[in-house]
């Protein structure tokens, strides 16, 4: 990932509607999100001013509104939509994310499943 710095953001919490199977989209479930941003960090730090920076509350509120909002099949998906959504800010050079599926309808005992992935400006 570019630059040098990182904001990460772990753990968001929030309920969606998001699979492959009717039930999940009907039923809903909990999704949980981690993001690392790469951002320079060295005017925040200069200046003591959020607006140097990337306000990671507001960030965390724009990852929730994508995941409560339209479903998607496959958590790539709703990866690369956080992804997009996190990269147009214009302090951010690169992102990775994960997204999290801890109530997946596997018929096993298992304690998450996960999709990873890392984005940076001008990928495509």
């Amino acid at each position: 990932m570019g630059g040098a710095d990182e904001i990460t953001l772990s753990g968001l919490r929030v309920f969606g509607r998001h699979g492959v199977y009717h039930e999940e989209r009907r039923d809903g479930q909990d999704f949980v999100v981690d993001v690392t941003l790469r951002v320079d960090t060295r005017r925040a730090a200069a200046s003591d001013d959020v607006a140097d920076t990337v306000h990671y509350g507001e960030m965390a509120e724009q990852i929730a509104a994508i995941v409560a909002g339209e479903p998607v099949n496959l958590l790539e998906t709703l990866a690369a939509r956080i992804a997009d959504q996190v990269l147009s800010h214009e302090l951010v050079d690169a992102a990775r994310v994960t997204v999290h599926k801890p109530e997946a309808p596997i018929p096993l005992t298992f304690s998450d499943v996960s999709v990873t992935i890392d984005r940076a400006k001008g990928d495509r």
